[in-house]
């Protein structure tokens, strides 16, 4: 079983209105011993403070499109959600500034793999795609994962 902390209040709350009540068990506020945790969900607004909290070697991945500052040099930090291009893909060499080269945003390659897969839906209001067709779609097309990286 997996345990889901927020440090902030408000987004526990917002989160609990979202989640069924077995699926809301899993999730606590958290107000103290932070250096319990060692991956972090994070948005582009995680604060210094917020990271200085973290214990040595904790893994920060961020949910949202830009990156959050990287403050702690023990610290892991993931670019934001992202795949390595296809090696086929010619004449590509970076689409946003704070990915390595060769590298595109999952929104990015989301729009390319429906594209190519010729699904004319999206996955904005109640239709939510099987995530496993996603992923292997994904995979079909030569998108790999990225590695951690080390701030």
């Amino acid at each position: 079983m997996y345990q889901v902390a927020t440090i902030r209040e408000e987004e526990h709350e917002k989160l609990k209105k979202t989640l069924t009540n077995e699926d809301g068990n899993n999730l606590i506020h958290l107000a103290e011993n932070f250096n319990h945790y060692k991956v972090w969900l994070v948005g582009e607004d995680l604060t210094e403070s917020e990271q200085s909290l973290t214990s040595k070697g904790t893994l920060f991945i961020p949910l949202s499109q830009f990156p959050p500052q990287q403050k702690r040099k023990d610290c892991f930090y993931q670019t934001t959600p992202a795949r390595l291009a296809p090696k086929s893909f010619g004449n590509l060499h970076s689409c946003e500034n704070w990915l390595p080269r060769r590298v595109m945003s999952a929104s990015r390659v989301a729009g390319i793999v429906h594209t190519l897969e010729g699904w004319n839906t999206n996955e904005c209001g109640d239709q939510i795609f099987d995530i496993d067709k996603v992923w292997e779609a994904t995979l079909l097309h030569g998108f790999r994962p990225l590695p951690t990286l080390r701030n």
